[in-house]
């Protein structure tokens, strides 16, 4: 089961022309001060992207625990694939053992400053036997109420359930005809809360569900219709021409999925290779470039990541898979009124092969030089947007209503959206500049300071 491709490098000019302290330079315009920003090589966690772990589990078996879960972060690993095994309730309800594990593993990702891919499956077995449609509805309507109490924790869902691993090819319940295909993606989007994002296993499989081969545009892209949720995981990533069947019209599907996943994820894994020679740097920089691979596997096929390590990209790809964002630079007023307006500009650069997919809440830090305390105040800035290739323009008056007069060093917080874990800097986004970033509050130093008068 293993994933695919992206095409082509991406490598972006910073005007860094010099570091200080904070990594930065400070120049005077007319009132007020810019700041360039010097970029990052290092690797490091950021919420919903990079190398992850694939952690399986049978039915009623033993839930996660907090010690395995806090040691990904010496990996740099923000997320684990939790696939579910459900073989001993091909024929019943799920049990409450079955629905308290599941509980129980979603609190302890919260706990741990982690999140999930998550896939659900019967088999694991090619010659194995799944589930009936009725069955998959009535555990989908068991799933729902602790799906929508845990979505936080939830980076994106693997459709699952059908066949062999869940992946939509070896069933036993005719699951794959063109009629039950729609019945259960129906029911999957209806279940899971419309924040989360599905991935199905092939293009085709959302082009026929959509009826149409043409991809989506930022109209409906940014939205949360069916179209904007469905998005795609391949786990026959650099196997063969087509990985497997999971590409029908090579080049054009692989064209839709570069323009779909602007705004829906691509992820997966490899998977032994037979027809094309073991995947090198430069074929999988391409593709994961092309297809803007935002997870992949740790855990499977181990010779294509062995090969990655030996030819020294393999690091590489641990910075770029999903979102690299970085500030190029900054410009602020130096002065302002008290209860009037701050004008921030500033360039925003993606290193990653993908954007970031789920909406985050953005806000502009002042922080007190003489007591510490902070401000935040709403940005309209989507982050989402900051795709790969395209310097971002972030610009925004900014109103400083309630603000005492005073000296505030400035930052950006990119929190996520949901109040259980928007205080939890782990859960915040880091820019790859160096200096700037703060693990305690999970704020960006804009090494920037303005005086409210």
């Amino acid at each position: 089961m293993k994933h695919l491709l992206i095409a082509f490098f991406l490598f972006l000019n910073f005007a860094s022309s010099c570091q200080s302290d904070g990594g930065d330079n400070k120049e005077e315009t007319s009132g007020d001060e810019k700041v360039t920003y010097t970029v990052s090589n290092e690797v490091f966690t950021n919420p919903e992207r990079g190398f992850m772990h694939t952690w399986q589990v049978n039915s009623e078996g033993s839930a996660m625990t907090a010690a395995s879960l806090n040691n990904l972060k010496k990996e740099n690993v923000s997320l684990i694939l939790r696939l579910y095994y459900l073989e001993k309730f091909k024929t019943s309800a799920l049990s409450q053992t079955q629905l308290d594990l599941i509980k129980t593993d979603f609190t302890r990702l919260r706990e741990s400053g982690l999140k999930c891919v998550l896939r659900f499956a019967y088999t694991d077995a090619q010659d194995g036997t799944d589930a009936s449609a009725a069955v998959i509805s009535g555990h989908l309507d068991q799933l729902k109420p602790i799906l929508e109490d845990n979505k936080d924790v939830i980076a994106f869902v693997q459709a699952g359930f059908v066949g062999a691993w869940g992946e939509w090819y070896y069933t036993t319940n005719q699951l794959t005809t063109p009629a039950n295909k729609k019945l259960i993606l129906d029911k999957l989007l209806a279940t899971f809360p419309k924040e989360i994002k599905i991935q199905v296993r092939t293009p085709k499989i959302k082009q026929d569900f959509v009826a149409t081969t043409t991809a989506m545009d930022a109209t409906v892209g940014y939205g949360t219709t069916n179209t904007a949720r469905l998005g795609f995981h391949n786990d026959c990533f650099m196997a063969s021409v087509d990985d497997y069947g999971t590409y029908v019209n090579v080049t054009a599907e692989k064209t839709y999925v570069s323009n779909e996943a602007l705004f829906v994820p691509t992820g997966g894994e490899t998977c032994p290779p037979t027809d094309v020679p073991i995947a090198s740097c430069s074929i999988a920089e391409k593709e994961m470039t092309l297809l803007k691979w935002t997870y992949l596997n740790l855990d499977y096929y181990g010779p294509v990541l062995q090969e990655w390590r030996n030819n020294n990209c393999f690091t590489d790809f641990e910075r770029k898979l999903g979102y690299r964002l970085a500030l190029a630079s900054s410009s602020v007023t130096k002065q302002a009124s008290v209860n009037g307006t701050l004008a921030l500009n500033a360039i925003v650069n993606n290193t990653g092969f993908a954007p970031v997919y789920n909406p985050k809440n953005a806000y502009l830090i002042l922080r007190s030089t003489a007591n510490g305390t902070v401000y935040k105040k709403k940005l309209d800035f989507d982050v989402r947007k900051v795709v790969p290739r395209v310097s971002f323009n972030l610009k925004e008056s900014v109103s400083l209503s309630s603000i005492p007069a005073g000296t505030y060093e400035l930052l950006l917080k990119i929190e996520d959206s949901s109040s259980k874990l928007s205080e939890r800097p782990d859960y915040c986004i880091r820019f790859a500049n160096t200096g700037v970033w703060e693990s305690t509050t999970g704020f960006n130093k804009l090494s920037q300071t303005v005086i409210i008068k």
